[in-house]
């Protein structure tokens, strides 16, 4: 083996030559730890002990001693190389083992070795009738590849998965970096970085390992991925202000530049720890597998009671008839008759299993899987399917989730007028004129940004660097605007970069034939950008839609300002686009200063940018509380913004709480089990509150979907029932963490998880109605026919049961657990995962049909030769076991046909024609009954019958859907109430809604009465202050004076104005309630991050 696989990825035991160990560096990014950096001496002391001159970096050659040695030896053996172990799958073998481990495959494949054992021995006993064929190998060998077919397709299918996945995450990991290494720039592969090197950093990078901030220009970077906060995170050199100097691994560089102390590398890393810790943990058993396990056992042990019973039954039976007789039989024959009915025994317990339950599940599963991923949903883990079709509770994560992680212009006011969503911004380019507005608003953008277009991680084309840049630079390439071509064109004079002290960016431009047209030209101009109410303050001027220049008067400055204020209450960025006209001898005399031109500005407009919700959001949370299932947003981002996007999305509903993650955190556990119910937002939360939000869901027995996809979002997902993931925006850590990924980013794909998953539930339960009634109708044919025939033999032969138990199990597992899934499955509530598999129509449904179906076979077994004028000849005998036989078969086609539906609807024949695999199942069976009972007459005992004898057992078969119907119409009697399987709701939206409304009224009732109560101060002075002091507590204001209190009683129109001002009081008075509960919200925040 060579010697770079031999050597160990990390060695933690020795700190080498080094004087800090890869502990300590690690403890520096997680949490980020000035205090730590300080202890260490700062980062010139840290570099000292990494053996590194950051101005010179690394040398390339460090450790080689002799052409053989290889470079960074030492370094590698203390810190590690920036490469994570290779995740250990499965082999196929072991696949097949995981698959194989399950109790009714193990009991079943108990059953086939003795049905084959048995088989056999019939099959060459001296009993056996020398006119019929050896088939009793058949049946066991019939369950033993059902058995191999349930295995082998499992396996298959999860290797089918992973190597997906695999293919998913194909990229080109082994990407370039510079580092600085001996004094000079190098490019080198990302696999090579070590602990010690200087890493050099550029707008779209993103950063593979840990690090420190050395120095650089401006440098920003988006940390949302790792942490979840949206903020843009500027980066600041040790104790140099407020900024941060910790660079984490996964996140991106949105703009400048700057280089970084390498700290921390492959396991070692923010990133490589967080996805060492998705991997290694198995999953528990889901719902439907539970359940199922717990059916089995039940129908094993009903079973051998059935056998049991039959066994003594037939043993009493010959025992009796034998004392009976004349002479006792000899002891030969005694044990022939023994071995006989201990095979009639064994016979019912085969017949008993379900051997087509585990098919039925595997194929429902692997159709699902399959048609999902045409629905944009790769399925990692088979089980998660049916188990997110009983999901009561989604977890979504807001950034990359349920909006598109892309800041956009979504309402501005520019040069007068408005656009109020991204639809409306071409009528508003209709309104303005395009010479005078719209090229001097694109040259604005495009020179007073360093924004760019350039491939993103994913190679795809996008803008690249400050997310508000590119939100305006969006703007205009919407409206046909080329940047490129401005910023060529243009003559830069001077760029004052932004500044967190101005909160504005200035670019000064040398004036041109092609530059664009103003009232005011002159020389030189200076385009502004920036926090809007700094720039408005600035501003003198104004343009409209002509272009031409405007005063800003005072009244004209409070409608801007009530634009601010309009666009900031609902969760928008606002920022401000101006501009002034310079002459020569003005920028001259200011060109020497630090500080911009920003006076006598004109304003362009206004613009509020967010980050929009993905399209179909909407309605998809609509349709998730219509199928019960409660919906909360969990977010990195402050309060306000997540408060304003959840009601956007119909998260946030009356009733519903918002809190913060360090008021979480602050809780105790049970005041924490008792607010999250309610709780529909949680802002400023961390990697730890997302997954207190999933234990404490689960403590109550709520089965939890998380969406996410950022690496912050991995351990949440992991812990979650179904946690999904994002395909195109998602990192390797939450894609690892995930049971579902969505290939297409989109949260209304969850929908269509939601459906497939109750389809699946809906296909098991479906197929377990249809093959329960055959078994329990088969196992009581078999027993009470032998019991009693005089020879103790079924009337239906072994191979005819094979056909019957097995085949049609088989075909009709493929028909009813594939049916795809409709919009009705939306109309229910989630089922609990603590019901039973079988419910009580399904129970009703069940024991009706199966002893209907008794009830006709032993009618015609015992009046069937009157009935259809047969005699007593072996060929009428044959005639009659085939009528037998072929109504048995046809009541279970239509009977078929009645499980389609489970939920009690009369029409059982709704969608049936939309699917085709239904239809082709059920001619097949048809036709292979025919087929059978023409010409299988050697191996199935039957005989051909009559044209008329196939018409009247074919509509004796047919009357399962009328009995069906019947069924269905019987009164539950009240033992329904004792099957109830809805999941326990924590919290309903209508419930919330009313106790929201109720609240309002008890607010509008308190302000009412202390309306009346002002109206008569002489009735109680000391309660007219106390209302004054309420209000101004409230409202910050003094008490209005009513129109209902004119000095002139009979003033004209008095009613009205008392009216509208109680009208107008109350609102103030809501309003103020509601600012004054956010504010106290607010306050408790920060005093918890304090």
């Amino acid at each position: 083996m060579p010697r770079e696989e031999r050597r160990p990825l990390i060695n933690n035991d020795h700190q080498g030559s080094f004087g800090v160990s890869a502990e300590e560096l690690q403890h520096l990014v997680d949490p980020k730890s000035p205090d730590l950096l300080e202890r260490l001496g700062g980062t010139e002391q840290l570099a000292r002990k990494l053996r590194v001159d950051v101005r010179v970096g690394l040398s390339a050659d460090e450790g080689v001693e002799r052409s053989s040695d290889e470079p960074f030896n030492e370094r590698q053996a203390v810190f590690g190389r920036n490469v994570l172990p290779e995740a250990q799958s499965k082999t196929f073998m072991e696949l097949l083992w995981a698959a194989y481990n399950d109790k009714t495959l193990i009991m079943l494949t108990i059953a086939s070795f003795v049905s084959l054992a048995v088989g056999i021995w019939e099959d060459y006993s001296p009993r056996h009738p020398p006119d019929e064929p050896r088939v009793g190998w058949v049946e066991g060998t019939a369950i033993l590849v059902a058995v191999l077919a349930v295995v082998l397709t499992n396996a298959v299918n999860d290797y089918q998965k992973e190597a997906q996945f695999k293919k998913l995450n194909a990229k080109k990991e082994d990407r370039e970096v510079k580092v600085l290494r001996g004094g000079k720039q190098q490019q080198i592969s990302v696999y090579d970085l070590n602990v010690g090197d200087v890493l050099e950093l550029e707008p779209g990078d993103i950063v593979p390992v840990d690090g420190i901030f050395l120095g650089g220009h401006n440098l920003a970077c988006d940390e949302s991925s790792a942490t979840g906060e949206t903020d843009t995170m500027k980066k600041e050199t040790e104790g140099k202000g407020k900024g941060d100097c910790f660079i984490l691994s996964g996140s991106k560089v949105l703009e400048g530049v700057g280089r970084a102390l390498v700290i921390a590398v492959g396991e070692h890393s923010f990133y490589g720890k967080t996805m060492m810790s998705m991997r290694g943990e198995e999953t528990e058993g889901t719902p439907l597998q539970v359940k199922l396990d717990v059916l089995a056992e039940q129908i094993a042990k009903l079973g051998f009671a059935a056998a049991l019973a039959m066994l003594l039954t037939l043993v009493i039976k010959f025992f009796v008839t034998a004392s009976l007789q004349d002479e006792f039989p000899p002891a030969g024959e005694i044990a022939a008759a023994m071995i006989s009915i201990v095979i009639q025994a064994i016979t019912i317990i085969v017949v008993a299993v379900p051997e087509g339950l585990p098919m039925a599940v595997t194929m429902a599963l692997a159709f699902a899987t399959t048609q999902m991923l045409k629905d944009s949903n790769l399925v990692r883990v088979l089980a998660a399917c049916e188990t997110m079709g009983n999901a009561t509770a989604i977890c979504s994560d807001k950034t990359g989730t349920l909006t598109q992680n892309r800041m956009t212009v979504v309402r501005g006011t520019l040069a007068e007028e408005s656009f109020d969503s991204i639809e409306d911004i071409k009528n508003w380019a209709k309104k303005v004129d395009p010479k005078a507005v719209q090229e001097l608003l694109f040259e604005n953008i495009a020179v007073n940004s360093t924004a760019f277009e350039g491939k993103d991680e994913n190679g795809n084309v996008d803008f690249v660097g400050s997310k508000t840049e590119c939100a305006l630079l969006g703007f205009s390439k919407s409206l046909g605007s080329s940047y490129e071509d401005i910023r060529h064109d243009a003559k830069i004079a001077k760029v004052f970069p932004f500044s967190s002290k101005r909160k504005t960016m200035t670019t000064v431009i040398k004036v041109q034939e092609n530059t664009a047209k103003s009232k005011s030209q002159a020389d030189y101009r200076a385009y502004v950008k920036g926090a809007s109410e700094i720039v408005l303050g600035s501003c003198t001027h104004f343009i409209d839609e002509k272009g031409n220049t405007q005063k800003l008067d005072k009244e004209v400055l409070t409608r801007w300002n009530n634009i601010i204020t309009e666009y900031a209450n609902h969760a928008l960025r606002t920022i401000a686009l101006a501009y002034r006209d310079i002459k020569t001898d003005e920028y001259e005399n200011a060109a020497d200063t630090d500080e911009p031109p920003l006076e006598e500005l004109t304003l362009i407009g206004i613009v509020g940018i967010m980050d929009p919700l993905r399209p179909g959001v909407v309605e998809s949370v609509a349709k998730f509380r219509e199928a019960g299932v409660f919906v909360r947003m969990i977010t990195g981002d402050n309060l306000t913004t997540a408060k304003a996007i959840a009601r956007n999305a119909g998260i946030l509903t009356k009733g519903g709480e918002a809190l913060t993650g360090p008021e979480l955190r602050a809780m105790s556990v049970e005041e924490q089990r008792k607010v999250i119910p309610r709780l529909q937002v949680l802002a400023r939360s961390s990697p730890t509150d997302k997954t207190v939000v999933v234990s404490r869901l689960q403590e109550q027995d709520q089965v939890v979907g998380m969406t996410g996809d950022g690496t912050n979002d991995g351990p949440a997902l992991k812990m979650a029932d179904v946690g999904f993931s994002m395909g195109i925006a998602g990192t390797e850590v939450a894609k690892e963490a995930s049971d579902i990924i969505l290939m297409d980013d989109n949260f209304n794909s969850i929908l269509k998880a939601l459906l497939w998953g109750r389809a699946v539930n809906d296909g098991v339960r479906k197929f377990l109605t249809f093959q329960l009634t055959v078994n329990i109708a088969a196992v009581a044919l078999s027993f009470i026919s032998a019991v009693g025939s005089a020879d103790s033999e079924s009337v239906l032969s072994a191979v005819q049961l094979l056909w019957v138990n097995l085949i049609m199990d088989t075909l009709a597992a493929l028909a009813l657990a594939t049916e795809p899934p409709t919009d009705d499955l939306l109309q229910r509530k989630p089922i609990s995962k603590y019901a039973h598999l079988i419910n009580f129509t399904m129970g009703k449904m069940i024991v009706g049909q199966a002893i209907f179906q008794i009830v006709i076979n032993l009618c015609v077994i015992y009046l069937g030769k009157p009935i259809f004028h047969l005699g007593d000849s072996p060929h009428d005998d044959a005639v009659l076991r085939t009528i037998v036989f072929n109504i048995f078969v046809f009541l279970q086609v239509f009977n078929e046909i009645n499980c389609r539906r489970i939920d009690g609807s009369i029409n059982v024949f709704k969608d049936m024609f939309n699917n085709w695999i239904f239809i082709t199942i059920q001619v097949i069976v048809v036709l292979t009954q025919f087929l059978i009972v023409t010409f299988g007459g050697i191996a199935f005992k039957t005989t051909p019958l009559t044209p008329m004898q196939w018409l009247v057992t074919v509509l004796i078969g047919s009357l399962s859907l009328p009995v069906g119907t019947i069924i269905r119409l019987l009164p539950d009697c009240g033992f329904e109430r004792y099957f109830r399987e809805d999941a326990r709701q924590l919290a309903t939206y209508s419930r919330m809604h009313w106790e929201g409304a109720i609240g309002d009224v008890r607010n509008g009732l308190r302000v009412y009465s202390m309306l009346r109560r002002s109206r008569h101060p002489h009735r109680s002075h000391s309660r007219s202050d106390s209302l004054t002091s309420v209000r101004s507590s409230l409202l910050g204001t003094s008490p209005p004076r009513y129109g209902a209190v004119p000095t002139n009683g009979n003033a004209p129109g008095s009613s009205n104005n008392r009216f509208a001002s109680l009208v107008a009081y109350a609102q103030d008075f809501n309003r103020a309630a509601g600012e004054a509960s956010e504010h106290q919200q607010n306050k408790a925040s920060n005093n918890h991050q304090s």
